[in-house]
């Protein structure tokens, strides 16, 4: 038992911080903000399994499908960052909800789907939770019980994820539309400096190793 729960607790805490489901909850109350609860609640689902799965790939066949194809992982923190930057921006600039009223002009109670951009990936599966797993995994190469533990821990953090998700929407509309503007602008600008972050360390990996 105290092997098992020696493997589980690193694993656990490596993929909560890398993931970060406190941490994403507002950002995805942010990017549907203006959504029906429906739509919020498939958000949050959807992204979440098509995340699972994703993790779930490279944890089993990541590095020899990144091989196969001459992919590196510094590659991936690049192509990630530029799109989370994007994002981003929209967020700091509005320009998602300004794009949401006209899509709403047009087609009645029709919301863009984020689930697998960019909630699936790269904010739950990012090149960051990407690699931990295919690390953690690795580490575990020779041990079937083990890597059954890693998946235990990689599950219940997203479970976790998930629960943050449903709660973020509600928590941001009590607490007001101005402070939403504010907080999801404020996110807007944490994320720019995260992309930013993914980019600078791809680069650095790169050409320093």
């Amino acid at each position: 038992m105290a092997e098992q729960i020696a493997i589980f607790i690193p694993a656990f805490i490596t993929l909560f911080v890398i993931i970060d489901p406190v941490g994403l909850a507002p950002i995805f109350a942010g990017l549907t903000d203006g959504t029906s609860v429906r739509h919020q609640r498939k958000m949050a689902i959807k992204g979440t399994i098509v995340g699972t799965f994703i993790m779930l790939f490279f944890a089993f066949a990541g590095e020899p499908f990144l091989g196969a194809l001459g992919i590196s992982m510094y590659a991936m923190r690049v192509a990630g960052g530029i799109m989370l930057f994007i994002i981003a921006l929209e967020m700091v600039f509005e320009k998602r909800n300004e794009r949401k009223q006209e899509n709403a002009e047009k087609l009645e109670e029709q919301f863009d789907d984020i689930s697998v951009f960019p909630v699936a990936i790269p904010l739950i599966s990012g090149p960051g939770s990407i690699a931990s797993i295919m690390l953690l995994m690795t580490a575990q190469q020779d041990n079937v019980e083990g890597q059954m533990i890693v998946m235990v821990a990689m599950v219940t953090v997203l479970v976790l994820t998930l629960i943050a998700f449903l709660l973020a929407v509600p928590l941001m509309k009590f607490l007001g539309e101005t402070v939403s503007v504010v907080i999801t602008r404020v996110l807007g600008v944490v994320l720019a400096a995260l992309a930013a972050q993914f980019v600078l360390d791809g680069i650095k990996t790169a050409f320093l190793g």
